[in-house]
């Protein structure tokens, strides 16, 4: 599987007022490692289980630094482990025909899609450094892209009793611009969002996105009519994932 327009940070969080205050300061940092056009993983594992995402893992648990991964995976859809694989609507020949890969994986949450396009961000916290509540965390990712949306002049918003972030088209629909599925293992958060910018909405066609038959999926380029600058998405969605959850760059 190949991964693109991959970008690493690391992230420092103390955990007490003490040790912060020994360092000269009060917060945690940010750091950007490398800025790669393209990462090559093994095809005979999931990616969130391969040798790289668990070197981070366990370098979290270890350490106390953290990571935030932006990247862009080639076509593929993934189901969670409490997913219908009946929301797979293409069987294999075709998936071969088209050159889209099927993953199983260990998130929560159905089917989805990543693709070219869309911004995917993998946060790997030990949130024993942030705040011990899953809840809580999935309300700041979903923070996080209602305040990048809110940049290009778009209301995002949530729906009781489904996660992820919406927006409303014209007609009153809602429409799912970024799918979220998590885990975590010792309070080590793992996966994180799928946020369409650029996307090419017909993969989704394939598929019952999430499980949920009575709603419909978009992207920002569908909802502004112009292709998105995709640097300047991560930079905004970065500067905003930071502020939410308190960081200093």
């Amino acid at each position: 599987m190949l991964i693109y327009g991959l970008n690493y940070f690391i992230i420092r969080k103390h955990k007490s007022v003490q040790e912060a205050a020994l360092l000269g300061f009060f917060t945690y940092a940010v750091y950007e490692l490398t800025n790669l056009s393209l990462f090559k993983i093994d095809d005979d594992i999931t990616f969130l289980k391969s040798e790289w995402d668990l070197l981070y893992y366990n370098q979290a648990i270890k350490t106390g630094y953290h990571h935030l991964i932006f990247c862009e995976h080639p076509h593929v859809y993934t189901l969670g482990k409490s997913g219908d694989l009946k929301n797979l609507l293409i069987d294999g020949p075709k998936r071969k025909e088209k050159n889209i890969s099927f993953y199983k994986i260990n998130r929560g949450g159905d089917i989805t899609y990543h693709g070219p396009g869309q911004l995917v961000v993998y946060p790997i916290l030990d949130l024993d450094y942030f705040f011990s509540d899953i809840h809580k965390y999935l309300r700041y990712l979903e923070d996080s892209v209602i305040l990048t949306l809110s940049q290009y002049g778009l209301k995002g918003k949530r729906i009781e009793g489904l996660t992820g972030v919406w927006v409303e088209d014209q007609n009153g629909i809602d429409k799912k611009i970024c799918a979220i599925g998590v885990k975590s293992s010792r309070w080590v958060t793992m996966h994180g969002i799928g946020f369409n910018i650029n996307s090419d909405l017909s993969y989704f066609n394939n598929i019952i996105p999430c499980g949920i038959n009575d709603k419909s999926v978009t992207s920002l380029k569908q909802e502004l009519g112009i292709k998105i600058d995709m640097n300047e998405l991560k930079n905004r969605f970065k500067s905003n994932f930071i502020n939410i959850f308190k960081c200093l760059v």
